[in-house]
Formats: structure tokens, C-alpha cells, sequence
């Protein structure tokens, strides 16, 4: 399959979609506010230079601020006699003090209905005695792994970042499993840890500012019953202690519906928190500058960073969520299927950016008011994820996010009906995963990731690809996306240049699914040359590192529009060419350019594979 697979590769991975600039102005946002982030340090004379002007010349107030990442949070007077969120935007990123501004977007839950049914306590108690795992019909494995589960503690921490959570619901109060924080007084008015927060004892409230996380929507509840019920059966009494903690932090409100300073607040508390998990089962269609910082700021914390890919039915290799699509090396990208593995009709799906699939179809769990519900989404796919993070998390305290992604990524079910529609065309296995986590060697170190040089790979290649095409974002990306610039339709080639650059990320998955034992991302020394050829011009580059998850490039050409598209990549060792040719195509209905290979040999794979015999680890 492994060749064939390839063959289909080279002539899909190339279609990039050009859909930038004022289309992230169509998205929602919220009505006079934007987020700025400056240049200077906090307290440092252009800082301060800098907030006197928004207040004296913008009329612009501070709603808040992450002083050591010099990230400020504005309102302003919009609507009539102001000016719109678009003006101030271009205003600000013209001000030489700041590195970027941008919209405070909204965003959405991430399940497709409320409720579908409701069970009273004893309904449940009825349904549990019959036996079975209830949570959902597909096999999973959870409750195979739950008499073998390591004692607490610790507890691993997952943060639910939604709606809230009913905290007297008995399933979290008689498990214990809702997360108290340690250095807290209740109700004394007092922020006795310093950490920002006055009488967070349990989390926080980010919509109405206190530490009352009241769910009056019911997502965060299920969401959270759904990471709890990966450990522990939530359906039969008495219940067993819990294995994990639920951090609830309250972002959106009764309507499923947030901003994005708030779930920065969010992902910034659960961090700073001591969460381990953060499940986000929600998302919109504008990317975030902000927010992919929060997200990397989880990564580099050791984090698992699990998001639901979104409900629209469509391919966020083309039409991105964020943060989804976010390529930041801790983010688990979550599909919705059914029962019986098949893809749910509303999941987005994504062979290069969504990463695996999991139960998302009429998912029991918990819901307000000692009661339990169904309900179907992306929403309820991603935390059995967030549990399965958590119990690895369990078995190896020490494992960090990147090797959690990689090992939950490896053991998953294959399902052929998932076949080119998630990266692993995989369901997620509970029990195959803790196994593997329990004997694993812990990676020495996770990859480094750059936010200057993954913006763009983030934002025009969907967050799957390798993320490595820093000259052509430094040279091309004015305001970054979702800025609001508008490129110019002459650099349409770009797009074309990063695709081809992700070839090699693609040859290199197939490569490592077929050595399952091999540590993801792994990088050699090989010193190999890489040619791409259009009409009379030829994008030249060196290839100094080979990784399973791509290769780090040095670019110092661009592609022209039209004609034959040929690209070369030179063994290690000199001694072998492997070529690849094809035509510059426009496609009327993804209305993007790309490359259609119309010949591949099928000897590329295999000899590929011999080039890796002998590869020397690279420092």
C-alpha cells in the first residue's frame, strides 16, 4: 500500500489554497477591541511612550495585559464617531513599536447539537448494571486499562477550557476529582498565592472575572465527565477515586461563545497552573497571532495541547480552524466518527493537518444537575483524547506533550474508512497507548519550534506540514495571516513553494509508519541537495538535516507561475537522483494553483528507504 499511497501523495500534498488577506476580515470579532503586541518590554520607555498614545491619541483603553510577553488587551470607542476594528488594526501595525496587532476574534464550541437525550441518575443506574462501556459503542479500550492503571499520586491536572463545570454534580465531588488549588484560602477576598487570581480555589470564571465556574451551557460538564469516564466508570456507585484532576476554567458563556483574549487567559492559567492536559473543544475559522503564541507557550511548558477539528464537514487542509491547525509539535487535532469507525457526516477532516479520529457520535456523559446526557460534536471526540493524554501522563510523569502526540499517534486502530481523511487514518486505542507509555524511553529533548518561522505554515499550509519555509515568510508575510494584508496575486507561487516543501514531509510519514518502532522526528545529518525546476527558473536548496518530520531548508529562489514544475532531490551520498515532474494546474473548485505530478516511478519509495540505511543522528 505503502507505494501506491505515495503515488496519490505527490499529487494532492501540493494544492494549497490562496484564500489570504481581507477574507480573515469576513471572520467575527468582537466590536472595539484589538490585541497588540509590542516590541519593547514591559516598563521600558517606548512601552510606556506607546500606552500614552493609545490613550491620548486613540482613545484607547487597557482591558489587560501579559506584561513579560508584552501582549496588551484594548477597547476602544467603535461604531459611529469611532473607528472600526480594521482602521485601528492598520493603524497600530504601521506604529514602529508594534510587532503585530490584530482583532480579538470569536469563538465557538465545537459540538454539532445540545443535548440529544437526557438519563435521570437511576435510568443510569439501570443502563450501568447491564455492563459495557456506555460512553460510547466504539471500541475503544478504556475500560481494559482501568484495573491496571498506576495509584496516585500525583494526579495529573486536565484543564477543561469551555463553558465551566457543575462542580456538585456527584460523579466529580465523590471521585475527587475536581483540582484544588493548594495554595488558596476559600473566601477570604484575598489572592493568597499571588498568582493574579483571588479565591481560585477551584479555577476560574474568565467571562464574569471570579471563581464561580457555574456551567449554564452544559458542554464543559459533558466535556469534562467525557476525560474523567477515560479512567473510571462515571456510570456505576459508589465511584472510584479518580486517577486524574479537572481544572474547569470558564471561557465562553451560556451560548457556546468566547473571545480570543479570554481563552489566551485560559491557556495562560492552565500552564502557569500546573495543568498537564489542556482539552479545547472549541475553535473559529481566523488565525490568531495571540493565541498560536499561548499554544506554543503550552508546548514549551511540556504540555498536551488536545483540539477539536471542528463540525462544518470540510477539510481543514483547505479551510483551517484554528487552533486546530496550529503546527505547534504539542497540539493532538481531533476527527469525530462513529460507533462503527466511520467518519462523522459533520467532522472536519485533514490528512495533513487533523491527526487522528475519535468517538464523537451520541457520547454519554455527564450533564448539570446530577443528570447525564448525549450529545455528538468534535467537542466530545477530543477529550477521550485529553483522558488518554492524561493517563499516559499517569504511567510517566515525566513524559512531555510532543512524546504523548507521537505515541498516541502510533497506537491507534486503523480504519480504512478514515483512509486519506486524518494523518494516521486512525481511531484512538485507550489501552494501547498507556501500554506503550508505561515502557517507553523518554525522549531527550522536543524539537525546537520558532514562532516567527511557522506563522505562515500555520495559516496558508493548515498547520501539517513542516513549518520550516522561513525566508519566504519573512520576505512575503506583511501583517501575517489573518492580518488583513493583502497579498499580491502575482506571489500566487508561495503557496506552490511551500507545498513542495512539504513533499518530503509526506514521503517521510509513509516512511515512518511503516517502522513503527522509530522515534518520531529524529533528525540525521545528510547534506543533500534539493532542485526545483519551472520554465527557466530554479529554486536551489540545501538540505543539511532529514528528519521523519520533514526537512530544514535554506531557500534563496522563488518559483514562477506556469509551464513544467520538475523537482530533484539528491541522495546523501551524491551517487542518486530522485526526480519528480509535473504541470502548474489551476482547480476551478478549490480555486487554488498546484502542481499535478502526472508521472511518479514507483521505485521512489524504496529508494528513499535505502538512502536511510545509514544515516548519522545529527546533534
Amino acid at each position: 500500500m505503502g507505494n501506491s499511497r505515495l503515488l496519490r501523495l505527490l499529487g494532492a500534498i501540493i494544492s494549497i489554497s490562496m484564500a489570504w488577506g481581507h477574507l480573515a476580515w469576513a471572520q467575527d470579532y468582537v466590536e472595539g477591541e484589538v490585541i497588540v503586541k509590542l516590541k519593547a518590554d514591559e516598563g521600558t520607555t517606548d512601552s510606556y511612550a506607546f500606552l500614552g498614545k493609545a490613550y491620548s491619541s486613540k482613545n484607547m483603553a487597557l482591558k489587560n495585559k501579559w506584561g513579560r510577553l508584552n501582549l496588551y488587551h484594548f477597547s476602544f470607542k467603535s461604531g459611529k464617531g469611532g473607528k472600526s476594528v480594521h482602521q485601528i488594526v492598520e493603524e497600530l501595525k504601521s506604529d514602529p513599536t508594534v510587532e503585530y496587532a490584530e482583532p480579538n476574534y470569536i469563538i465557538r464550541k465545537a459540538s454539532v447539537t445540545g443535548l440529544s437525550e437526557t438519563f435521570s441518575k437511576s435510568e443510569i443506574q439501570t443502563m450501568a448494571a447491564g455492563g459495557g462501556y456506555l460512553a460510547t459503542g466504539a471500541p475503544i479500550q478504556a475500560v481494559e486499562v482501568w484495573s491496571t492503571l498506576s495509584t496516585p499520586p500525583p494526579k495529573p491536572v486536565v484543564a477543561i477550557i469551555d463553558t465551566g463545570l457543575d462542580t456538585s454534580h456527584e460523579v466529580f465531588v465523590d471521585s475527587h476529582a475536581i483540582w484544588s488549588n493548594p495554595s488558596e484560602i476559600p473566601g477570604n477576598g484575598i489572592d493568597d498565592d499571588g498568582n493574579g487570581f483571588t479565591d481560585d480555589v477551584n479555577g476560574w470564571n474568565f467571562v464574569t472575572g471570579d471563581g464561580n465556574m457555574y456551567d449554564d451551557d452544559g458542554h464543559g460538564t459533558h466535556v469534562a465527565g467525557i476525560v474523567l469516564g477515560t479512567g473510571l466508570d462515571i456510570f456505576q456507585t459508589p465511584f472510584d477515586e479518580s486517577k486524574v484532576q479537572i481544572m474547569p476554567l470558564k471561557f465562553l458563556d451560556g451560548q457556546g461563545v468566547g473571545k480570543t483574549s479570554d481563552a489566551i487567559k485560559a491557556i495562560y492559567y492552565a500552564v502557569n497552573n500546573g495543568a498537564q492536559v489542556l482539552n479545547n473543544s472549541w475553535g473559529g475559522p481566523s488565525y490568531s497571532k495571540s493565541l498560536h503564541e499561548a499554544v506554543v507557550y503550552s508546548y514549551n511548558a511540556g504540555t498536551s495541547f488536545v483540539v477539536a477539528a471542528g463540525n462544518s464537514g470540510k477539510d481543514n487542509d483547505s479551510t483551517p480552524m484554528y487552533p486546530a491547525n496550529l503546527d505547534v509539535p504539542n497540539v493532538i487535532s481531533v476527527a469525530a466518527t462513529d460507533d462503527s469507525d466511520y467518519l462523522a457526516s459533520f467532522s472536519n477532516y485533514g490528512f495533513l493537518s487533523v491527526h487522528l479520529a475519535s468517538p464523537g457520535v451520541f457520547v454519554l456523559s455527564t450533564v448539570p444537575g446530577n443528570s447525564y446526557g448525549t450529545s455528538s460534536g468534535t467537542s466530545m471526540a477530543a477529550p477521550f483524547v485529553a483522558g488518554v493524554a492524561a493517563l499516559m501522563k499517569l504511567e510517566s510523569p515525566q513524559m512531555r506533550g510532543y512524546q504523548i502526540r507521537d505515541i498516541i499517534m502510533s497506537k491507534g486502530d486503523h480504519a480504512s474508512s478514515l483512509n486519506h481523511k486524518v494523518a494516521t487514518e486512525a481511531r484512538v486505542n485507550v489501552k494501547s497507548a498507556v501500554d506503550q507509555a508505561r515502557v517507553a524511553e523518554l525522549y531527550s529533548n522536543d524539537p525546537s519550534y520558532s514562532m516567527a518561522d511557522r506563522g505562515l505554515a500555520s495559516a496558508a499550509a493548515s498547520g501539517g506540514g513542516c513549518g520550516l519555509v522561513t525566508k519566504v515568510y519573512r520576505d512575503f508575510n506583511k501583517g501575517g495571516p489573518g492580518s488583513g494584508a493583502t497579498p499580491s496575486p502575482s506571489l500566487w507561487y508561495i503557496g506552490l513553494v511551500i507545498g513542495l516543501l512539504l513533499l518530503p514531509l509526506a514521503i517521510a510519514s509513509i516512511l515512518r509508519r511503516q517502522q513503527p518502532s522509530r522515534r518520531q522526528y529524529e533528525r540525521f545529518v545528510v547534506n543533500t541537495a534539493v532542485t526545483v525546476k519551472s520554465g527557466e527558473r530554479e529554486l536551489v536548496a540545501s538540505i543539511s538535516s532529514l528528519s521523519m518530520g520533514g526537512v530544514k531548508l535554506d531557500t534563496d529562489a522563488l518559483l514562477e507561475q506556469g509551464g513544467i514544475v520538475k523537482m530533484t532531490i539528491s541522495s546523501p551520498d551524491g551517487g542518486d537522483d530522485l526526480q519528480v515532474e509535473g504541470r502548474v494546474v489551476w482547480s476551478e473548485a478549490r480555486k487554488s494553483y498546484g502542481v499535478q505530478f502526472e508521472e511518479a516511478r514507483t521505485s521512489v519509495l524504496d529508494r528513499i528507504q535505502n538512502w536511510t540505511k545509514n544515516l548519522t543522528k545529527a546533534s
